[in-house]
């Protein structure tokens, strides 16, 4: 993922905003009072937000090396480049068909019968025939 929002170094970690780095890879993300939650598969973390604003996730500088680690990516960091490589969720298949268990019973459904158009009625002078007719000539001899 590429992203123009700068990163920083301080005390040897690495702080970026919340977005896009996090929102990118979580797969949900809710508030518990001023505690933002953030999960990923069955991963979860959380961090303490100030007061939310439509701008929070932007402005919300986390160290975001430990945080993605936490949600199961992979970070490094070099070259003044902050690369994020997001770790596999485990692949879950739908349970099987079970007759036994209740099922919502079919409903109808109301499909109107189309109404016959009504035949159109001239009135007023007919307008010419556009198609030409063929006319023979008789030849003078």
């Amino acid at each position: 993922m590429w992203a123009y929002h700068a990163a920083y170094i301080s005390g040897g970690h690495v702080y970026a905003p919340l977005r896009p780095f996090v929102t990118s890879i979580a797969c949900r993300m809710w508030y518990e009072g001023n505690t933002l939650v953030i999960a990923r598969g069955e991963r979860e973390t959380r961090v303490i937000m100030q007061p939310r604003s439509p701008d929070a996730l932007d402005r919300a500088y986390v160290p975001i090396a430990s945080l993605l680690r936490a949600l199961g990516a992979r970070v490094s960091y070099s070259a003044r480049r902050l690369d994020v490589q997001p770790g596999s969720l485990p692949l879950a298949t739908p349970t099987p068909f079970n007759p036994a268990l209740p099922s919502a019973a079919p409903s109808a459904v109301f499909t109107p019968t189309p109404a016959p158009t009504p035949k159109p009625v001239f009135t007023g002078i007919p307008f010419p025939r556009r198609t030409p007719i063929p006319v023979t000539v008789p030849t003078p001899h």
